[in-house]
């Protein structure tokens, strides 16, 4: 099967994409492009997956990079010819020609991020811990450090969870209002003390707040998209042993 790529207009003329689970080698539970080493798939059959993907993006390989992520505000600014397997870190930024960066998600936001004019692109893994504890700023910020400008930066959000499945406790609700009293308007009511978290919203309103000058999110949700997407949430609901990892990447 062919792979399938989701593109968005403004981060052209970069070669980018958020990757499907479509077309991928990946069998059971992980049917498609997994492309996570940390999952308990086929360590040879994630390399084949990963290796679709950096063929796709015209890259060899050991050019499409991507970190230990650990749902941190920490960003690595990479040089040619850096290593970041073991790194711990959610972020990367780069200005080396050739180079394809990339994020690994099941629900959390993959965002991409470009500056066409400075020749300066970003990748980030957003989740709420991730979102509310400032990555997407510092991936911002380390851009500027590489002469991306504020204003010409475009950060798109890839395939995400949906407020709709994002159901939280009461806990998670104050943890954002101790945060800031206005972060309520990303929480709907739901069934009895449940409430549905707005992930993508969140997401949209700090990169927008952080002086980029586009924000949009593609509008896919993980969860409600079983064929297309792996999902984290939707592994547990089914009591599932473990889940694929979707992959969102760009190049100079």
């Amino acid at each position: 099967m062919t792979l399938e790529i989701i593109t968005h207009p403004s981060l052209a003329p970069f070669r980018h994409g958020f990757f499907t689970r479509r077309g991928g080698a990946s069998s059971g539970i992980f049917q498609g492009l997994n492309c996570g080493p940390g999952s308990t798939d086929q360590s040879e059959i994630v390399t084949i997956n990963r290796a679709r993907v950096a063929e796709a993006l015209d890259v060899a390989p050991d050019r499409l990079l991507t970190t230990h992520q650990v749902h941190s505000p920490k960003v690595v600014t990479v040089t040619d010819g850096e290593s970041v397997a073991g790194v711990q870190a959610d972020a990367m930024v780069t200005a080396v020609p050739g180079l394809a960066i990339g994020v690994l998600t099941a629900d959390c936001q993959p965002v991409l991020f470009a500056d066409p004019a400075g020749q300066v692109v970003g990748v980030a893994h957003a989740g709420w811990k991730g979102a509310i504890s400032g990555i997407l700023e510092a991936t911002v910020a380390a851009m500027t450090a590489l002469g991306a400008k504020r204003a010409n930066i475009v950060a798109i959000i890839g395939p995400s969870i949906s407020q709709q499945a994002y159901e939280v406790g009461p806990e998670f609700l104050d943890g954002f209002l101790a945060e800031d009293p206005e972060n309520a308007r990303f929480f709907a009511n739901g069934v009895d003390d449940r409430y549905h978290f707005n992930l993508p919203g969140f997401g949209l309103d700090r990169l927008r707040r952080s002086g980029v000058g586009r924000a949009e999110w593609t509008r896919h949700c993980t969860y409600g998209d079983p064929d297309r997407f792996y999902s984290y949430r939707r592994t547990v609901h089914a009591k599932e042993a473990d889940y694929g990892r979707l992959i969102s990447a760009i190049r100079l």
